[in-house]
C-alpha cells in the first residue's frame, strides 16, 4: 500500500524525476520504493532501478545499518558533506512520513 501511495505521489511531482540530485525513497522497513533519474544513474553499477524492491540495509555497512534504522525510528535527518572524485557533495537523508502515514500508525 505504501510503495503505491508514494508512486502516486512521485507522479504528481513530476519535477522530482528529472531533479539533478540523486533522490531515492525507501518504505518505513528500508525497501527502495522509488528513484529518481539521477538515483538511478549514480547507482547505475550497483543495479540502477533493478534496486526498487530491494533494501537499502543490505547495501550498507552495519554501521550505516544502525543509523539509518534509527532516522527511521526516530524520525531525524543525517547531513554530511563528501567528496568522491574529486567532486564534493552534500548528504541530505532524512525520512519523510506524509501525513496519512502518521495518521494510520495514530
Amino acid at each position: 500500500m505504501e510503495s503505491k501511495i508514494w508512486r502516486i505521489m512521485m507522479q504528481a511531482n513530476e519535477w522530482i524525476k528529472e531533479f539533478q540530485g540523486a533522490v531515492t525513497v525507501c518504505d518505513t522497513q528500508g525497501i527502495i520504493i522509488e528513484m529518481n533519474d539521477k538515483s538511478a544513474k549514480t547507482f547505475e553499477k550497483d543495479g540502477g532501478r533493478a534496486l526498487i524492491g530491494r533494501s537499502l540495509f543490505d547495501c550498507h555497512s552495519p554501521k550505516s545499518q544502525a543509523k539509518l534504522a534509527a532516522m527511521i525510528k526516530g524520525q531525524s535527518t543525517n547531513v554530511y558533506t563528501i567528496e568522491k572524485n574529486g567532486i564534493k557533495k552534500m548528504i541530505y537523508q532524512s525520512p519523510v512520513f506524509p501525513k496519512w502515514r502518521i495518521c494510520r500508525v495514530c
